[in-house]
């Protein structure tokens, strides 16, 4: 068997009013067992035969003909319909669900089609029945928001196996269908999985269109059901024309050019992502029209507002209670900073080590009242701001995040820096130093002279001993090198009230001893007009003064990664990225097509998460912009890195890794490489779970694509991937790097890398966020001051007390808890997550292949084995970067997790 999430409660059936209750007196059990087997019990109307059946029998149904034993009058069938209710519903939500109840009953409420695999020759369509919805089993059920109600079908013995349903919603008001089960065709209960908004026939006339579990290539597609399967990708194809309303499923690309909001304000004006200047995938169309102010830029629908995302993309309730929690607190956890910077007569940075100690403690945010004596009763707040001020405590008490939990001053040490590059947060930047002298690929005339100020002679007095050209033959320097991504923003960057930035390089030194430690690093400022390109070099030291200024040094390196992860390596990589692979998935891949199938888990929420980024963190003034670096360049900033660094070739683990020389090709290693760093835990644990994906894929695909063929006469298969490229990456769409498709290697290569960037790659820089971005010295998301020189004014000051300088240089007070409350709900798993290698119980009948079943618990028993995998590795003394005292155990990559905060746990999709 597969796995499955264990169900937390037993399926039974809901109650129903007994105004109509007898209208089916059948058993049907659905125990909660993990397996999900399935024991259905009908008497077929008309007769006394009892079909018993399992789904997962052990044997691959097959399709057959309705039959009762031959008999002319054919045979009784009766479809049994899933409905999911809300959770949480309102009286007047219980009292209309009476009155459908009534409707549904008199059969006046759902209307069925039966649509066989066998053309009728009058028509020249699939053979068709029809009936109503009426009445419902009553059952007494612990889960009381599902609902199930039945059909009762007539249908002739020459039928054929059934293919597809036609759902007509007569409500006004839509439903959501989980799935629908025949029963009485021999061979056992044919399953229709739906998991999908069946929408009022008031807001949309059409009926839609529900496919049998079995996949089919199309040119294996049932004669019956051809049409069908064209009809329903045009209908989520939609057209170029008008505003998406909340009911549609219609997929379709567009620019961002709605991170902008010129009507509201000049300042929160911004260019457009997606042209030659400034080339970024695309994000699903709305279809919203123009500002007033801008004609190329869409207007905006604010928070609360829900942005469109097609209707089956968006939160399940679970999600949205969850998601709606997190907004809450981040509310919260910004509104009384908010008040207390009213409060003050600006907003005040951290004065004492102790303060940033506060937010975990007790939360005080407010200034002392001696220095600012400013009366509540006088801000003419009402009684609901006067209650968040007295719960206030409650709400700004921060967890205590992971990297500080077990060694409150560990972030101050350079074998802890150093650590993080390879088990942190963001451990997909450090790349080995293959060339010296470092040299820029900016332009001179522009930017400055090319080559670094990192010299032979200076990393030398750090090397204990060892030549420059000695350390690099035996790869033992590496480097983080943010300079040609940032400095052509620094200018820009610097000229932002309260922001200070350089373009950095950090040298890192591989030890005989097997730890990694930062040598040197080199911060730039460009050349301007009066004054050449400013480049300074900084080591660790011997004496106080040095130490205070590598900390400063070592902060700014910290900004920059902060940065380049959210905006490039999160954002960028994995997000948006992502969002024209699902967007091409639905419009050019049947819902029976087996990729699609493959495919489907890893799209849950993708679409509706990066909606709600784009209303809230990463537009015009958003969070992202207020908290972070760049500011209201930080989108810019994306758009470059995207220009001159992404390509979907390198997106594969192994790639990414051969390309920052991180690992080397080994045909006799288990993943055919070797990495340089063996005690490298993202990249170690990221190849257990990217082979196990592989491994999956590969006999999936396998088992489809049998003929060489195939591959390349699959017309949804190549439009999909024509699509992608032409559309979805449409800047991008004439670079010579795309792979072909025109093998099932080919295949499976390109779909384990969007599998693993929805999946591992999402997990490992995510889930991390709060656990390593929740202390704010550890990584600092801006800095506020430049590093003091020794003609500065505020030099003195530095000698006096540097640590008054450097907090001052953090993000203030109220900058650090907005954003930390923003990586707390980023760093969330909801309940109702699922996680890499299980399914959803009510997702059990998505296809009908048992060698498919098959292959897909073989995956999900090597991601168990990966975990105790993890789990031995972590309890490795030899391991330093993820054992030893105070030292976070490296889980970002165990592919199972709870709900909440928990540092670890690989979902399917980038759902948050």
């Amino acid at each position: 068997m597969f796995a499955l999430n264990p169900p937390k409660s037993n399926l039974f059936f809901r109650h129903s009013p007994p105004l109509l209750s007898a209208f089916w007196p059948r058993r049907i059990h659905v125990p909660g067992t993990r397996r999900r087997s399935v024991q259905i019990e009908a008497v077929v109307s008309g007769g006394d035969k009892t079909v018993t059946s399992s789904p997962l029998d052990g044997k691959e149904r097959k399709t057959s003909v309705a039959s009762d034993g031959g008999s002319d009058e054919g045979i009784q069938v009766r479809a049994v319909l899933t409905i999911r209710k809300k959770m949480k519903e309102k009286i007047t939500e219980k009292l209309e669900d009476q009155w459908e109840y009534f409707i549904n009953g008199v059969g006046q409420g759902i209307q069925i089609h039966l649509i066989s695999h066998q053309i009728d020759p009058v028509t020249n369509s699939g053979k068709s029945v029809q009936s109503y919805v009426r009445g419902w089993l009553p059952k007494p059920s612990k889960v009381s928001y599902i609902v199930e109600y039945a059909a009762e079908f007539s249908v002739p013995s020459d039928f054929g196996c059934p293919g597809a349903v036609l759902i007509t919603n007569l409500h006004s008001k839509e439903f959501y269908l989980l799935e629908i089960i025949l029963h009485g065709f021999t061979g056992g209960p044919i399953f229709f999985p739906a998991n999908t908004w069946i929408h009022s026939r008031n807001d949309n006339p059409e009926s839609r269109i529900i496919f049998n579990n079995q996949a089919y290539l199309p040119s294996q597609t049932p004669d019956g059901i051809k049409d069908l399967r064209r009809e329903d990708l045009l209908s989520l194809r939609g057209n170029q024309h008008g505003e998406k309303k909340h009911h549609e499923r219609v997929y379709d690309y567009a620019t961002y050019n709605d991170l902008g909001n010129p009507d509201k304000d000049e300042e929160l004006a911004r260019p457009v992502l997606g042209c030659h200047d400034m080339p970024y995938p695309r994000r699903c169309r709305t279809g919203r029209p123009p500002t007033r102010s801008d004609p190329l830029s869409e207007s905006r629908i604010e928070k609360p507002h829900p942005v469109y995302v097609p209707r089956d993309e968006t939160f399940e309730e679970i999600k949205q209670d969850t998601f709606s929690a997190g907004r809450l607190k981040a509310l919260f956890h910004n509104l009384i900073p908010s008040l207390a910077a009213t409060l003050s007569s600006s907003d005040i940075p951290f004065k004492c080590f102790s303060d940033i100690d506060k937010l975990y403690l007790d939360g005080v945010l407010l200034r002392d009242e001696e220095q600012h004596k400013v009366s509540v009763e006088n801000l003419l707040v009402g009684k609901v701001m006067k209650l968040v001020l007295s719960v206030g405590d409650r709400w700004l008490k921060y967890e205590i995040p992971a990297v500080i939990k077990g060694d409150k001053f560990s972030w101050l040490r350079d074998n802890e820096f150093a650590r993080q590059t390879l088990a942190g947060v963001n451990p997909v930047n450090i790349e080995l130093l293959k060339e010296f002298p470092i040299v820029s690929k900016l332009d001179p005339d522009v930017y400055g002279p090319s080559e670094s100020a990192l010299t032979k002679e200076l990393l030398e007095q750090e090397l204990g001993g060892m030549s420059l050209e000695k350390a690099i033959e035996e790869k033992r320097l590496f480097i983080l090198d943010y300079h040609d991504m940032l400095l052509p923003f620094i200018k820009k960057i610097n000229s932002l009230p309260g922001r200070k930035a350089y373009a950095s390089r950090t040298v890192l030194f591989n030890t005989k001893t097997g730890s990694l430690r930062p040598i040197a690093i080199e911060l730039s400022l460009p050349q301007t007009h009066s004054s050449p390109q400013h480049k300074r070099v900084y080591t660790h030291g011997h004496d106080a003064t040095t130490h205070w200024i590598w900390k400063l040094a070592k902060a700014h390196v910290c900004s920059n990664d902060g940065g380049i992860h959210q905006l490039v390596n999160h954002w960028l990589r994995t997000h948006a990225s992502m969002e024209p692979y699902i967007i091409a998935t639905h419009r050019q891949l049947s819902s029976m097509h087996p990729i699609y199938k493959l495919l489907h888990p890893h799209m849950r929420y993708t679409l509706e998460i990066n909606a709600l980024a784009r209303q809230n963190l990463i537009n015009g003034g958003g969070v992202i912009e207020a908290s972070f670096s760049p500011g209201k360049y930080a989108m810019e900033l994306s758009s470059a890195a995207y220009k001159n660094l992404w390509r979907f070739d390198m997106e594969s683990l192994p790639a990414d890794l051969i390309r920052r020389g991180m690992a080397i090709e080994d045909p006799s290693m288990p993943f055919g490489v070797k990495l340089l760093i063996e005690d490298y835990p993202y990249a170690s644990d990221g190849l257990l779970i990217w082979s196990a994906i592989k491994e999956w894929v590969e006999s999936y695909v396998g088992h489809f694509y049998t003929d060489p063929n195939l591959v390349t006469s699959d017309v949804e298969l190549q439009a999909w991937w024509s699509e992608i490229k032409s559309k979805g990456h449409y800047d991008k769409r004439n670079e010579p790097w795309w792979p072909k498709l025109d093998t099932k290697e080919e295949l499976s290569s390109i779909l384990t890398t969007m599998i693993w960037v929805a999946s591992g790659q999402h997990a490992a820089i995510n889930f991390g966020q709060y656990p390593f971005g929740g202390y704010v010295p550890n990584r600092p998301t801006l800095m506020r001051k430049l590093i003091p020189q020794e003609n500065d004014p505020d030099y003195v000051k530095f000698i006096q007390n540097p640590q008054l300088v450097f907090l001052s240089s953090l993000p203030t007070q109220l900058q650090a808890t907005k954003v930390m409350a923003v990586q707390d709900t980023l760093s969330t798993h909801s309940p109702d997550e699922e996680y890499l290698g299980q399914l959803n119980p009510l997702h059990a009948h998505w296809i009908s292949d048992h060698e498919v079943l098959k292959l897909f618990n073989k995956f999900s028993d090597r991601l168990k084995e990966i975990e105790e995998i993890i789990n031995a590795r972590n309890k490795d003394p030899r391991l330093k970067n993820r054992n030893g005292a105070g030292v976070p155990p490296y889980e970002l990559l165990l592919p199972s997790s709870g709900p909440g905060v928990t540092g670890r746990g690989i979902p399917n999709s980038v759902s948050i």
